[in-house]
């Protein structure tokens, strides 16, 4: 009996060890306009399905996998986003927008099961353990806030054996993005933040950035060769950093003005003087180190990165012209990619890594790509009563048309009237709407859910609009800030042509919405009650003491008990009969 146990472990070590997994995590560094950063953190695992399924993990994280196992769920995409990509000024979106989420949370998995109500419970399953995960209100995701696309998202993973998959997407645009997210994000990680590009990563200077989005991944990944599956793990986190702001040491967190005199002045305006300056634009990109912009050093490779051209390295995306040095006491290698523009080092073992860039005077820059579509959404009309929605959508190319899907998930209160859809395009009169879903919503039991496929000639601007009506709410489901309003999930827009070199697909969302709905005033009961409670109290007050109280004459009281006039008078006396006596 002893010898097979212990047979059953060496099998299930040697399994373990030779699961044919592995990791690479990569940080990719883009300057923006507006002396702006991007950094782009990459994490990926690959874990053999047979380990998984018998719970062998090594780089996927086992409280992770559990979840997933348990909820029966075959692919996971997960996003944490804040703030607002300016696709005007910074191009194209990193991964192409496919490892971006809308305002808030955005959660969306392929989860199997034989019927819809099955699918729904291990649906608020997952949500309800992600949350405890990830510190997060998901298990706010219930049915009124959960929808099932059809054409706005496509599976990335190799689903050969789960026939039964069902789709469900779910949005909290009201969620609050802050450490306590990055904390279990980074626990999933096989440094931990201890070592490798995650010893950057940095709570104060993640959520101070203009835009940042962190992302979770899950999808089985199938050799088309041998034909053998593993569960792949995919990490990102993007942000875009304010280099000034990003250097500002920790002993002066408040920005505060230089003194004038350390202050490069233009002296060609004609307001300057000793006590007016006007800033001196010398038109150079400004110096930075990797420790000065995210607050601490980089501590050296990942001891479990596997070895390969795209792991263990950062990345920077420059002219060749851009100075760049190096400091490190160990041992690195630099490789130069794409015409020069993209430099690689690789990361050495246990020792720090810095990459300094002076300030330069650049004569050549970067070419910014454009995304395939710009868009934006906004809210029309005013009262307390109905409303219009408008999105704009602009195809930039001058040659290729766009076809493309346009999601939006909203709340059930903010009721669309589908006869009021209008689509334009500005250079063609004829319907961009190809295909139309819709879903109506039913009260506090599901949103609405609408998706349209639509095609936008090159050189065109398409606009769409809609009206709705707000309805009001019973007075326990506002919250506590009723009158700042409600969020709306941000639209999602999905690339179909031209396609994605890869299954990620492209894909672009709007901004989130704020709705303002009629709103009691919830002061109005405490106000009445104070009101009311002095009212009774000085009627009760005055007729409870003429009921009481007793009055009488002056010369009715009683001369024995002298009143309070002879108390006045014995005190008095006594006081001077002590005053003579000294």
């Amino acid at each position: 009996m002893l010898s097979s146990r212990l047979l059953l472990l060496l099998n299930a070590f040697i399994a373990f060890a030779f699961a044919g997994s592995d990791y690479h995590e990569q940080l990719l560094l883009r300057p923006l306009p507006q002396d702006t950063l991007l950094a782009s953190f990459n994490f990926r695992s690959n874990e053999s399905q047979a380990s998984f399924e018998q719970q062998n993990f090594r780089y996927v994280p086992r409280s992770l996998g559990q979840i997933l196992q348990h909820a029966h769920t075959q692919e996971l995409h997960l996003r944490f986003s804040v703030g607002r990509w300016d696709a005007e000024n910074w191009g194209q979106r990193p991964h192409q927008g496919s490892r971006e989420g809308g305002t808030g949370v955005e959660l969306w998995a392929w989860i199997e099961a034989e019927t819809e109500e099955q699918a729904s419970a291990r649906w608020l399953t997952l949500t309800n353990a992600l949350s405890g995960l990830f510190c997060a209100s998901l298990n706010f995701i219930d049915a009124t806030k959960t929808i099932r696309p059809v054409m706005a998202f496509s599976p990335e993973g190799d689903h050969r054996n789960a026939p039964n998959l069902h789709l469900l997407h779910g949005t909290l645009p009201h969620e609050v993005v802050c450490t306590e997210n990055l904390t279990p994000f980074l626990k999933l990680l096989p440094c931990k933040g201890k070592a490798g590009i995650s010893s950057l990563l940095d709570g104060h200077k993640l959520f101070d950035a203009s835009f940042q989005t962190m992302a979770i991944d899950v999808r089985p990944v199938c050799g088309l060769e041998s034909g053998k599956c593993s569960l792949e793990m995919e990490q990102s986190v993007d942000m875009v950093l304010d280099i000034a702001r990003s250097k500002r040491p920790k002993d002066n967190p408040i920005p505060r003005p230089l003194p004038i005199d350390q202050i490069e002045c233009d002296t060609s305006k004609g307001f300057n003087a000793q006590d007016t300056c006007f800033p001196l634009n010398k038109g150079t990109e400004p110096g930075w180190t990797l420790e000065e912009v995210f607050g601490k050093p980089l501590r050296g490779s990942c001891p479990l990165v596997e070895d390969g051209e795209d792991s263990n390295s950062v990345c920077i995306n420059t002219p060749p012209e851009r100075t760049i040095e190096v400091r490190s006491n160990g041992d690195f290698s630099e490789s130069r990619l794409a015409s020069d523009t993209l430099r690689c080092y690789k990361l050495p073992v246990g020792a720090d890594f810095d990459l300094v860039l002076p300030e330069q005077k650049m004569t050549t820059g970067l070419v910014r790509s454009d995304p395939a579509l710009f868009a934006a959404r906004s809210i029309n009309g005013h009262g307390q009563e109905r409303g219009s929605t408008q999105a704009i959508i602009r195809n930039p190319s001058t040659s290729e048309a766009v076809e493309f899907v346009y999601l939006e998930s909203l709340p059930w209160f903010m009721k669309p009237y589908l006869h009021t859809l209008r689509a334009t395009v500005d250079t063609s009169s004829e319907s961009p709407i190809k295909e139309t879903y819709y879903k109506p919503a039913l009260d506090r039991q599901r949103g609405t859910h609408l998706e349209l496929r639509m095609v936008i000639p090159p050189s065109s601007t398409l606009t769409l609009t809609y009206e709705f009506e707000k309805a009001i709410l019973r007075y326990t489901e506002y919250p506590p800030d009723a009158n700042r309003g409600f969020d709306v999930a941000p639209a999602v827009l999905r690339v179909l042509t031209p396609q994605a070199a890869d299954k990620k697909g492209i894909y672009i969302r709007t901004t989130s919405l704020l709705l303002p709905l009629p709103t009691p005033d919830f002061s109005m009961p405490y106000n009445v009650i104070i009101l009311t409670s002095t009212v009774m109290a000085l009627g009760f007050g005055n007729i409870f003491n003429l009921l009481v109280r007793r009055f009488v004459g002056a010369d009715e009281v009683p001369a024995a008990a002298g009143g309070l006039k002879g108390v006045l008078q014995a005190k008095i006396a006594g006081i001077k009969a002590k005053l003579g006596r000294a």
